[in-house]
């Protein structure tokens, strides 16, 4: 592992560092390439983790349905399969060291007509195959019992027990944190434009400077295909697959227990209400395959489908108030499996392909990542491993800082809370802000502390957030 050095994080304004080339440069700050540099920073290597955006998990991994999936009902035999099913066992042990919040609801696959009641002993099947034994078909009368206020009509469920709801944003910050606090370097505000190899290290064009490394990963989600072509390869297009998710307040949490998915079809997982760590309730995602890569605003007829295929499963969960609407991109490519792949010929491995599940497997997807470095010409040297940082408690199920009596009167700072809508106090927002990756907007803000997130987005506190942004930039 790199000696541990004073962190480096490099932003606009900032001049990329000089001397030998990187070992390893990671394109895409993701939660698939935060898990890479995290993983990488467990060896003797000199690595780079370059994003074009402000912050990390700005895409894709910023907006997705935070589940923790066990992998029951991936397609048995591919690489998804095995490195969901490993990514469970390993992000579920990772998240109880560092604090990232699960909640451990279980899941109903809920069958609202014959041919779907029919198709979940099949399902139930799928998941013995992916090794997961956990499942149990249920019968309308106890589908009731476990969810009284499912819409009229559900004939019976597949319950698998072991799915869980995790928090989204902390997970890549752990990794991420875990990484530059190891002596990773990484380059925010830092677009790849232009990539030239002759067989020597790659010299990178980035909006800031040129960086060289020895060997590329690129993990670069929706623009993938793009990063591939700047070296000669054109292996798959991604195309971006649009999920819209509606919002619910917090006091709809008491109508929903588990995540409700529907039966799957050959369009996809279809529309699910589940809870989340942060006590409210999810309704979505829709599946629209788009060309823009940046269509990440929502629409009024996404948003009737999903009030409409809620009403059904949830019916009083459409009474409820939403607190927000947003919208993600998934990379699809046409292919149902992950795109990792090392190309030696060009110094390059690419990990391309990561839809719904990255969150859950990229643990595993960085192990196997690194288990590739020799194919792409790279010897990593012997693993070591870097101590895990304690993350914030952002979920429900922990208890809250302006709850604990004993850290307010150590602090009190903990006790003013500043976001009313979703109790984030002074002392947590003190504390993001002087973390080794501090927030440089309101939106960084809120995905490390919750601020702005609540009833009124941020109506009421805004300001002083973004005073206090302002306030810590140097």
């Amino acid at each position: 592992m790199v000696a541990a050095t004073p962190p480096t994080v490099t932003r606009a304004g900032d001049p990329l560092p000089d001397g030998p080339p990187y070992d390893v440069t990671v394109i895409g700050a993701g939660v698939v390439g935060t898990a890479i540099a995290r993983a990488l920073a467990r060896h003797p290597l000199r690595t780079a983790l370059v994003e074009a955006t402000d912050d990390i998990c700005t895409g894709t991994s910023k907006a997705n349905t935070a589940i923790l999936h066990t992998g029951f009902d991936a397609a048995p035999g591919t690489l998804e399969a095995r490195l969901v099913r490993e990514g469970q066992r390993l992000l579920s042990a990772y998240a109880a060291r560092t604090g990232i919040p699960v909640a451990r609801v279980g899941a109903l696959l809920v069958a609202w007509d014959r041919e779907q009641l029919e198709a979940l002993p099949a399902l139930s099947a799928k998941a013995e195959r992916n090794g997961y034994r956990a499942a149990r078909l249920l019968d309308a009368e106890e589908t009731a019992a476990r969810e009284p206020h499912l819409g009229p009509g559900a004939l019976g469920a597949l319950e698998i027990p072991d799915e869980s709801v995790i928090c989204p944003w902390t997970t890549p910050l752990a990794y991420a944190t875990e990484a530059v606090r190891a002596g990773v370097h990484l380059h925010l505000d830092c677009p790849v434009q232009h990539i030239a190899y002759a067989g020597g290290p790659h010299t990178l064009t980035t909006a800031r400077g040129t960086l060289r490394t020895r060997l590329l990963i690129n993990a670069a989600g929706l623009h993938a295909d793009a990063i591939d072509r700047l070296l000669g390869l054109d292996t798959f297009t991604v195309r971006p697959r649009r999920g819209q998710l509606i919002v619910f307040d917090k006091l709809a949490r008491d109508l929903v227990h588990h995540i409700l998915l529907p039966v799957p079809t050959a369009a996809g997982k279809g529309v699910l209400v589940a809870p989340t760590v942060f006590g409210n309730v999810l309704l979505g995602p829709t599946a629209e395959d788009l060309d823009d890569k940046d269509a990440t605003e929502s629409t009024a007829e996404g948003l009737a489908l999903l009030r409409e295929k809620g009403r059904r499963v949830l019916p009083r969960l459409l009474d409820e108030e939403v607190t927000a609407v947003y919208a993600g991109l998934r990379a699809a490519t046409g292919q149902d499996d992950y795109r990792i792949t090392a190309h030696p010929d060009r110094a390059l491995i690419t990990v391309g392909g990561i839809r719904s599940t990255g969150l859950t497997a990229s643990m595993a997807i960085a192990e196997y990542v690194v288990s590739l470095l020799p194919d792409a010409g790279l010897d990593p040297g012997e693993p070591a491993e870097p101590a895990p940082p304690t993350m914030p408690g952002l979920g429900e199920e922990a208890v809250r800082p302006y709850l604990d009596a004993d850290l307010i009167a150590r602090d009190p700072a903990y006790g003013t809370v500043v976001c009313h809508c979703e109790r984030v106090t002074e002392g947590e927002i003190r504390d993001a802000l002087a973390s080794t990756l501090p927030p440089r907007s309101a939106a960084g803000l809120a995905r490390r502390t919750r601020a702005g997130n609540g009833r009124c987005q941020g109506f009421h506190c805004g300001a002083a957030l973004r005073a206090r942004i302002e306030g810590a930039r140097p």
